[in-house]
């Protein structure tokens, strides 16, 4: 038996998942381990069973059939165990408005029965970049805030495994690429995380590994590097790169792009064709 926060196998062993509602099956067969200090990406459609992998994860829905199990421990038998090595944030950030964001992290360490939770609030806040809004209500915070804060929430007590169930959904661009740096900071620091989206951009950005749920079903399940190989190799052709418009969008808004870890000379040409662009435009008004 391993113990909470360690041991030997995957962080997540899922084998032959079966749900269904009536005659409607969700989920037929899946099979998915998930390494730990990972990113794992479950990559789907609205309805495809993502949540519902999640839900029987977090032990707040029971499968049909099928062995999974959490740092050793089976979700079925085990659930007090499992609830110990995980936390799991939404879709939507879960925060109250009112309080500061400092005294919604305080709330979660005092439910948590932790020692000193004015200190374990400082350090997320520091760890998080919200050491300045900390006093500040959530109610004034952007959307990446609110995430971020919502994320150290979760981080209270230490989990070793974080559920994301599309964390980014209705974010802004830079409040999105903000979410990505705090995951990637996340597993920098042994943290394994679960990613549910339907988001090709946020899976190729993220995760370690990438599982493609297609009605129910694991139909490719690889590093991005082993789903490239499933079709023939590109051609190598001279393209003209137009700018896309997020890249229009983050060149005019003058985002930092040494914050997102994109910094390559791809990004670079692409931010500077899109100032130049606007400028034309700009010039023949």
């Amino acid at each position: 038996m391993t113990d909470v926060f360690g041991g030997d196998g995957p962080a997540i062993s899922v084998k032959g998942l079966e749900k269904s509602y009536g005659n409607l099956r969700v989920l037929q067969c899946v099979d998915f381990e998930v390494d730990r200090g990972t990113v794992f990406a479950l990559l789907g459609s609205n309805g495809a069973g993502k949540t519902t992998i999640v839900n029987i994860l977090a032990t707040l829905l029971r499968a049909d059939a099928g062995a999974v199990s959490m740092n050793g421990f089976d979700v079925a038998e085990q659930p007090a165990k499992v609830r110990e090595c995980f936390s799991l944030t939404g879709q939507f950030a879960a925060v109250d408005e009112i309080l500061s964001g400092r005294e919604n992290l305080v709330l979660i360490a005092r439910l948590r029965h932790l020692a000193d939770p004015g200190t374990v609030a400082d350090r997320l806040l520091e760890r998080f970049s919200l050491t300045d809004a900390g006093s500040r209500r959530v109610s004034e915070y952007s959307g990446g805030m609110r995430r971020r804060l919502d994320i150290a929430m979760s981080l209270i007590g230490e989990p070793s495994l974080i559920f994301l169930d599309e964390p980014t959904t209705g974010l802004d661009p830079e409040s999105r690429l903000e979410v990505w740096d705090t995951v990637k900071r996340l597993t920098g620091s042994g943290t394994t995380v679960l990613l549910t989206t339907q988001q090709l951009e946020e899976a190729e950005q993220l995760a370690d590994r990438i599982a493609i749920l297609h009605q129910g079903r694991i139909i490719a399940n690889g590093t991005l590097a082993e789903l490239r190989a499933l079709l023939p190799p590109a051609r190598v052709e001279y393209v003209e790169k137009q700018p896309t418009l997020e890249e229009i969008f983050l060149a005019l808004t003058g985002h930092d792009s040494n914050d997102s870890d994109t910094n390559d000379s791809d990004t670079i040409e692409a931010d500077t064709s899109a100032v130049d662009a606007t400028r034309t435009i700009g010039e023949r008004r």
